[in-house]
C-alpha cells in the first residue's frame, strides 16, 4: 500500500458519487472485514439528500450498515442523523463537507448531536482552521488534495436546474467545467468560466499537523488507482519527514506528485491574511478560464482522420484482452469484449505523442460530451505522420488530453476477496416506524401569519415591495443591510417601512470561522433592537440563537425533504420551514400531509435561485454580467463584497398555481427578489400576473414539476416503452387497421 490509514467509499444508492461504478453488498462486506484485518478503517458516504419516498429503504440500507459495521457513516440529511440517533446509536456519524460546516458553532451543534468528526468546507483558510480546532471537541477532517467545486460546500444548485440532476442527490453534471459564451463590451467571448483549479495543500502539511487537524482527505472516488495511490505517498511521505527535513519531504512530496496529470494546481483559500483579502483575490487563484473543464495534459487536436483497417481492429482487439481498460468516472471506450469501434486520428499541437498503453480524453470541441480511453493501437506511416486509435464519434479540431502513461501504470495487491459467495448480506425488508410531526397549535405560530411573503436583499427595494402588502417582509442580512440596519433610521425616521414584528431576516448560508465574531455581534445587537424571527440556514445560526427568546425559520438550505429531517429540526425549536428550491410538489406533499403540517411551510412560488455561491469576487478581467451555454440558456452573474452569485436569466415560477396551492393548505406563499435588484416596472407586471395567476414567459419550473432526475425511474420508463412498442407491432400486424374503409 501507500501509507492510507482509512479509504471512503459509496455503494448503490445514498452517495454523492452516483456517477461512478460503486461496490456491490458482497464487495462491500469483503472490503469491510479485510480493510479491518489490514488495521486500517474504512468509511461509507450516505451523504445525499433523501427524499420521503425514499425513507423506508433509507431506513433498511442503515439497518445493513449497523449490522457489517463500517467504522462510520459519512452523512450529510439531517434525516439520517434522526433515524440513527433513533435507532442506530452505534453507527459513528461523521459530517460531510456537504453540510457546510465552516465554523466551530457548527461543529458544536453537531457534537451535541452525537456526531463524531466533521468534514470542513473546503472554502476556509489556515487561520479559520486553527480557530475552529481551538474552539470544539470534534474531530477534524479537510480535503488536501482533489477536485474542488466553485460553489461553496453544500450550496450548488446549478446542476439541479439543468434537469433535476443534483449534487445533492450525487447527480452533479459539473456545469462548473462547461463551455460559457459571455456577453462582453463589444461583442462575445467563450471559456470556461467557472471551472476551477484542484486543491493541492502539501505545502500546508506541517502547519495543518501542527493544528492537530485529526485527517487529511484525498478527492480519489472516480479516479485510477494509480492516481489514488501516488497522491497518498506524496502526502504520507510529508505527514512521516516534515518534522526531520521540512523543505526536503515537502520536495520529495511533490515529486512523487509530478506524475499527477490532473488540473493545474492551486491552495485556494490558504496564504490570505484577511477574509477582505480573501473575498478579493481568490477568485484569481482558483479560476482559469482558458483551462478546459477535464484534467490532463493537452496533447493537441485531432487534425485529419481515417477508418481504421481491419489489421489495426484486430490489433486493438488483442491488446483489450491483456489488461482492464482504463476508466476516471467518465463515459468510457466499449467493453474489451466487443470488437473495438474506432477510427484512426492525427493529434497535433501539444509536446508528447501518446504510446500504445496511455490513457486519454478525448474532449468535442463544442462541449457536448468527453471520453476516456486507452490508447491501443499506433501507426507512423511514410510521411512521419502518427496515427492513434480513437473512439468513434470525435471529429477534426476536437481536443485531446494525456490522463496517464503506461509506464505510471501500478498493480496493487487485490483487498475485495477473490470468493465473495459467503457475502451474502443485505438491506432487508423491515418497515419503518410510522413517524409524527410534533402538533403545532395556531397560536404557536402567530408569528408565521397566512399571507404573501416578500423576500429583498436591500433596504430599498423593501420601500418597493410596500404595495404588494405583504404581511411579513424578508430582508437577506449582507454587507450593505447589515450597515444599514445598525446605523441608520431613528425612532422618528425608521430605516424599514415594516414594523421589526414585520420584518424577518435572513441570514447567509455559508458562515466562515473567519466572519462568526462579527455576525454573532451583528446578530444579538438585532435581537437588542427588537427584531425577533430570523430565517436561519446553517447550524452555526441555530448555535448562535437558540439561547435567545427569538422565532426561527429553517430556511431552504438546511434542506428538509423528508419528515425526519424536519424532526431533527423541531428538536432545535424549529417549528417553521421555507421549502428548498430543489424540491417538487409531489415531495411536498408527500412529506407534509395534513393541514397542521402545511400550515408550518413557506412556499416560493417566485424566484432567481442561486446556482453557484462563490466565496469571492470574480476576476477583474471577467468583465460580463449575462452568459448562456450551448443550449442557449441565459444566467447572470452578480459579483458584489459578500461574494459572487449565478442566478438565471429568467426567474422560477409557479405563481399561476397559486390558488391551487392554496386549495390545498399551502398558506404562507413567498416572492422572492433575494440577490436581485427590484424594478418598478417589473414589480407592477409580477402584480398583474400574481393577480390573474398567470404563467410568467420564460420561466422556469425548476424541479416543482418533475422533481429530481431519477436513474431507476428512467430505465423503467424505458423498458415499459420498450415493452408497449413491441406489444403493439406484434398485435399491429394482427389486426386490421382501425380507420381500414368496407368496400
Amino acid at each position: 500500500g501507500e501509507g492510507a490509514d482509512a479509504v471512503y467509499l459509496g455503494l448503490k444508492s445514498f452517495n454523492a458519487r452516483l456517477r461512478s461504478s460503486n461496490f456491490a453488498w458482497s464487495q462491500f462486506e469483503g472490503a469491510v472485514q479485510n480493510v479491518h484485518r489490514l488495521g486500517k478503517k474504512i468509511y461509507v458516504t450516505v451523504n445525499t439528500v433523501c427524499e420521503e419516498s425514499e425513507t423506508e429503504r433509507l431506513y433498511r440500507f442503515l439497518s445493513y450498515l449497523d449490522k457489517i459495521r463500517p467504522d462510520g457513516l459519512i452523512v450529510q440529511d439531517f434525516g439520517v442523523i434522526r433515524m440513527c440517533q433513533e435507532f442506530f446509536p452505534n453507527l459513528e456519524l461523521h459530517a460531510s463537507t456537504q453540510m457546510n460546516v465552516s465554523s466551530a458553532a457548527a461543529a458544536n451543534e453537531l457534537c451535541r448531536q452525537g456526531l463524531k468528526r466533521v468534514v470542513l468546507a473546503r472554502e476556509l483558510g489556515l487561520d479559520e482552521i486553527r480557530s475552529v480546532k481551538s474552539s470544539t471537541n470534534a474531530q477534524l477532517e479537510i480535503f488536501v488534495h482533489g477536485a474542488l467545486c466553485v460553489s461553496e460546500s453544500g450550496l450548488c444548485l446549478f446542476s439541479s436546474y439543468l434537469g433535476g440532476k443534483s449534487a445533492n442527490r450525487g447527480m452533479c453534471t459539473q456545469a462548473c467545467r462547461r463551455y460559457y459564451n459571455a456577453e462582453v463590451p463589444g461583442g462575445e467571448q467563450q471559456g470556461y468560466y467557472f471551472s476551477p483549479c484542484d486543491l493541492q495543500l502539501i505545502d500546508h502539511v506541517p502547519e495543518l499537523m501542527q493544528i492537530g487537524v485529526d485527517s487529511f482527505k484525498i478527492e480519489g472516488r472516480m479516479k485510477s488507482a494509480e492516481y489514488v495511490g501516488a497522491v497518498t505517498a506524496a502526502y504520507r511521505y510529508v505527514m512521516d519527514h516534515w518534522e526531520s527535513d521540512r523543505k526536503g519531504a515537502i520536495a520529495e512530496g511533490k515529486r512523487i506528485l509530478s506524475t499527477d496529470f490532473a488540473r493545474s494546481k492551486t491552495d485556494y483559500w490558504y496564504g490570505f491574511d484577511t477574509e477582505e483579502k480573501g473575498v478579493d483575490e481568490a477568485g484569481q487563484k482558483i479560476l482559469n478560464p482558458s483551462q478546459a473543464g477535464g484534467t490532463g495534459i493537452y496533447l493537441g487536436k485531432i487534425t485529419d482522420l481515417r477508418e481504421a483497417s481491419e489489421s489495426e481492429i484486430n490489433e486493438s482487439q488483442r491488446f483489450a484482452k491483456s489488461g482492464p481498460a482504463q476508466t476516471d468516472g467518465n463515459q468510457t471506450s466499449p467493453a474489451d469484449s466487443e470488437k473495438p469501434a474506432i477510427q484512426m486520428a492525427l493529434i497535433t499541437g501539444g509536446s508528447y505523442d501518446p504510446d500504445p498503453g496511455d490513457s486519454i480524453r478525448l474532449h468535442r470541441h463544442d462541449d457536448t460530451g468527453r471520453v476516456s480511453h486507452k490508447v491501443r493501437v499506433v501507426k507512423t506511416d511514410a510521411k512521419g505522420r502518427r496515427w492513434v486509435d480513437i473512439p468513434l464519434g470525435f471529429t477534426r479540431s476536437d481536443e485531446v488530453y494525456l490522463l496517464q502513461t503506461k509506464s505510471m501504470s501500478k498493480r496493487y495487491k487485490r483487498v475485495i476477496p477473490q470468493d465473495l459467495s459467503r457475502f451474502r448480506r443485505q438491506p432487508g425488508g423491515e418497515r419503518l416506524p410510522i413517524l409524527d410531526l410534533t402538533p403545532v397549535e395556531k397560536n404557536e405560530l402567530k408569528w408565521f401569519p397566512e399571507g404573501l411573503y416578500i423576500a429583498v436583499s436591500t433596504v430599498a427595494d423593501a420601500h418597493l415591495v410596500q404595495t404588494m402588502h405583504p404581511v411579513r417582509v424578508i430582508l437577506e442580512l449582507n454587507n450593505e443591510t447589515s450597515f444599514d440596519l445598525l446605523h441608520k433610521g431613528t425612532p422618528e425616521k425608521p430605516l424599514l417601512p415594516f414594523s421589526k414584528k414585520m420584518t424577518i431576516i435572513s441570514l447567509d448560508p455559508f458562515v466562515p470561522e473567519g466572519g462568526m465574531s462579527h455576525l454573532q455581534e451583528t446578530v444579538n445587537k438585532l435581537v437588542e433592537m427588537g427584531y425577533q424571527t430570523f430565517i436561519v440556514n446553517n447550524l452555526a445560526h441555530i448555535n448562535m440563537l437558540k439561547s435567545k427568546k427569538v422565532n426561527m425559520i429553517a430556511g431552504p438550505f438546511l434542506y428538509t425533504f423528508n419528515k425526519w429531517a424536519v424532526s431533527f429540526l423541531e428538536n432545535e425549536d424549529i417549528m417553521a420551514i421555507q421549502m428548498p428550491y430543489e424540491n417538487s410538489e409531489r415531495n411536498l406533499s408527500n412529506t407534509f400531509k395534513t393541514a397542521m403540517e402545511r400550515s408550518r411551510v413557506l412556499i416560493p412560488v417566485f424566484a432567481y435561485p442561486t446556482l453557484f455561491r462563490m466565496r469571492f469576487k470574480l476576476p477583474k478581467d471577467y468583465d460580463f454580467t449575462f452568459f448562456s451555454d450551448k443550449e442557449g440558456m441565459g444566467f447572470k452573474v452578480n459579483s458584489t463584497p459578500d461574494g459572487s452569485f449565478v442566478m438565471p436569466e429568467y426567474p422560477f415560477s409557479i405563481i399561476d398555481k397559486m390558488s391551487s396551492l392554496e386549495s390545498k393548505g399551502w398558506n404562507h406563499l413567498l416572492i422572492d427578489f433575494s440577490k436581485t435588484k427590484v424594478q418598478k416596472g417589473d414589480l407592477k407586471n409580477l402584480i398583474a400576473l400574481i393577480q390573474s395567476r398567470k404563467v410568467i414567459e420564460g420561466s422556469s419550473r425548476f424541479n416543482w414539476k418533475d422533481g429530481f432526475y431519477n436513474p431507476e425511474k428512467i430505465e423503467a420508463f424505458k423498458a415499459l416503452s420498450e415493452k408497449n412498442a413491441a406489444e403493439q407491432k406484434k398485435t399491429g400486424s394482427r389486426s386490421k387497421p382501425k380507420n381500414t374503409r368496407k368496400r
